[in-house]
């Protein structure tokens, strides 16, 4: 109601989201999941620190009390470096080498659109080797148009107020076409009840006392639709178009298409996902002719006809043989996204699909994709450096302070120069 001003009428809100669930506060919580989640990595580095430390101070104790006790050596010698060693022992650098990378890199990414719900799935892109897409929404615009009405009983007017009226309200892409497609023909829409949506499958109600059903083409029994109706519904399926029949009391009343045309960044990011020795892969509830269109586009393996449980087993298959992510923007995506090791919404999905990804391509900006995968790698690969750089300058400095060769003021610039380092590393990221 923000910016609206009733002056003779009565307003009555009703309050869809509770206080703490909008859209603001659901990003807030994102980004504070995102700062609480550690890398696999990190938290290891966490439990190395926790006995690495410790055993250095025994060391450290061993360096300055062994030799006097044992060889009569200067206990100011040894003393001295037995505070060297403690001094570039210490793992400022090794502690902050992960933690530094993993920030910047989800610095970086949401500087590019892109929300990655902590370092943990950070890890995960990074080591992704193929990569499964929903079509509508995800590969296509998720603006789709309607293209056929075709009229088996009554007429068409009478076949658009009842496939509108249990259309309306829902947030399913055909469906909000479907509604300005009858809106903008001035059609009056009845009300419907006992609104039902069939998830992969279709939605029904009951419209003046009419059972109404839009069903998809190829989720329809064999024996729904007589031979004439099918052979034209086939045939306009076979155009790529995605087919729907409106039923009323079980009788086929007469069908609907719809067509999507794909992103026009999809073909590129694509391109650009197979170069990175990605393999993608299109996962759709759609007819199989839509699906064989959009996939011949893009020149990519596809799955149609696919329901919710069907797109969680070709996941699950799929991560038989590779790491995999699943791509998707609607409800029905959700469960595969949770099967994926890692999901990844569009920033226009529904809070379903937002709730279950680990990460969010805000601008709805297919070509975001690759270019985020490439900064998790980029991010496992800075990470390495760090640990080496950390490793290796605690490893060689170690040695010359016990016996002597660097004294306490290079162990000094050593333990500092290895955070500086370190950091400064790390901030490379930003600059991609």
């Amino acid at each position: 109601m923000a910016g609206s001003l009733a002056t003779d009428k009565t307003v009555t809100l009703t309050v869809t989201s509770a206080q703490g669930e909008n859209a603001i506060d659901r990003i807030l919580h994102l980004i504070e999941q995102a700062e609480s989640k550690k890398a696999p990595i990190e938290r290891f580095i966490d439990r190395f620190s926790r006995w690495y430390t410790p055993t250095m101070i025994g060391v450290a104790v061993l360096v300055v009390v062994v030799p006097p006790l044992f060889f009569a050596a200067s206990w100011q010698e040894w003393l001295y470096r037995g505070l060297a060693l403690l001094l570039i022992a210490c793992p400022c650098a090794l502690v902050i080498s992960t933690p530094a990378a993993i920030t910047s890199g989800l610095a970086t990414a949401a500087r590019r659109g892109a929300l990655i719900k902590g370092g943990a799935a950070l890890e995960s892109l990074a080591s992704i080797n193929a990569v499964s897409f929903d079509k509508t929404g995800t590969l296509t615009e998720g603006k789709p148009m309607v293209t056929d009405v075709c009229v088996w009983q009554g007429d068409e007017t009478t076949l658009l107020q009842l496939a509108t009226a249990i259309e309306r309200g829902s947030h399913h892409p055909l469906a909000k076409s479907l509604v300005l497609y009858s809106t903008e023909r001035g059609l009056s829409i009845p009300d419907a009840t006992g609104l039902q949506a069939n998830a992969g499958r279709g939605v029904e109600g009951t419209v003046d006392g009419q059972l109404v059903r839009m069903v998809a083409l190829d989720k329809l029994p064999d024996a729904a639709l007589e031979h004439a109706q099918y052979q034209q519904a086939s045939q306009i399926a076979a155009r790529g178009v995605t087919v729907a029949v409106v039923m009323v009391d079980e009788r086929p009343y007469g069908m609907i298409g719809w067509r999507d045309k794909l992103r026009e960044d999809a073909r590129e990011a694509i391109e650009q996902i197979r170069a990175m020795g990605i393999h993608p892969v299109m996962l759709t509830g759609d007819n199989p002719t839509a699906a064989a269109e959009i996939a011949d586009e893009l020149g990519i393996d596809y799955r149609a006809g696919l329901l919710p449980e069907d797109k969680v087993a070709a996941v699950e298959a799929f991560a038989s043989q590779y790491r995999i992510a699943m791509i998707g923007d609607g409800i029905n995506d959700a469960p595969a996204m949770k099967a994926a090791q890692l999901g990844v919404a569009m920033g226009s999905g529904t809070d379903v699909a937002l709730e279950t990804a680990e990460a969010a391509l805000s601008h709805n900006r297919l070509i975001e994709l690759p270019r985020v995968l490439q900064l998790a790698r980029a991010t496992q690969a800075n990470v390495r450096q760090n640990i080496t750089i950390a490793l290796g300058l605690k490893g060689v400095f170690l040695v010359t302070s016990v016996l002597g060769i660097t004294g306490l003021w290079v162990a000094v610039l050593a333990d500092s120069g290895a955070t500086a380092l370190v950091t400064l590393n790390a901030l490379r990221l930003l600059r991609d």
